[in-house]
């Protein structure tokens, strides 16, 4: 599938990206109508999803291009755990850094339910400014100011499953489009084949568009815009379970 084609889908989908149900929570997702019920006794400790799996121990390296500056992205499941909303969520570690200085430092939340959907729960995110000074408004965390949880990977994606991955008005309101099942990629890593794609859309930056790409066993191995300034991130290296 073209990029100018993905671009093409994106623009004429995102209303309903941003206005449809997630199929996995029988929610609406419409601005404040949006409140998924989540049952601390419907999740499992181990998050084992074909397309985001995240065992203890494991990283994965990503190179590519962010604000017109090379980057690399560092991302560490970590063994440790945090409690929200009742719910132990998974702490994801995420370092990005260019030339060896650090860019941006974030620890993201996950946690599976019992049918196999990955639900993002949070995140605690501290940008590093040229001036010395550091950024933290992309932070969020589901119950704290009224945001909400939403997926970052359904049990059994199918086209075009639209769903929010995260819903803080104004801040955080990710919505992703499931557009593609059974691809081949190629990346720094390797040939992976029966990848997923999914378009992402944010009413916060009316008319950007990313596409991101899936694989089993690994989870994303490929990001890139679709519009505005030239940025992706490459699955370099995996190591760990």
């Amino acid at each position: 599938m073209t990029r100018k084609l993905l671009t093409l889908l994106a623009a004429t989908a995102v209303t309903g990206v941003i206005s449809a149900g997630t199929r996995a929570s029988n929610a609406p997702a419409s601005g404040s109508d949006y409140e998924p019920v989540l049952d601390p006794a419907n999740f499992v400790t181990v998050i084992d999803n074909p397309y985001f799996p995240l065992p203890v121990g494991r990283t994965l390296v990503y190179e590519g291009i962010k604000d017109g500056q090379s980057q690399v992205d560092t991302v560490t499941v970590t063994d440790q755990t945090k409690v929200i909303e009742g719910i132990t969520a998974r702490t994801v570690s995420d370092v990005s850094t260019h030339d060896g200085a650090l860019l941006e430092k974030t620890f993201d939340f996950y946690a599976q339910d019992k049918q196999g959907n990955v639900w993002y729960l949070g995140e605690d995110t501290t940008a590093f400014l040229a001036n010395g000074k550091t950024d933290t408004s992309g932070s969020w965390m589901a119950g704290v100011n009224d945001a909400e949880p939403g997926l970052i990977m359904e049990a059994d994606p199918q086209i075009p499953d639209a769903y929010r991955q995260e819903f803080l008005t104004g801040q955080a309101e990710d919505t992703a489009w499931v557009v593609e099942r059974g691809g081949t990629v190629t990346v720094p890593y390797g040939k992976l084949r029966n990848t997923l794609k999914t378009l992402e859309a944010t009413r916060i930056e009316p008319g950007s568009y990313d596409l991101k790409v899936y694989a089993p066993g690994i989870g994303i191995v490929l990001e890139q815009s679709l519009s505005g300034p030239p940025e992706v991130a490459s699955l370099v290296s995996v190591t760990g379970p």
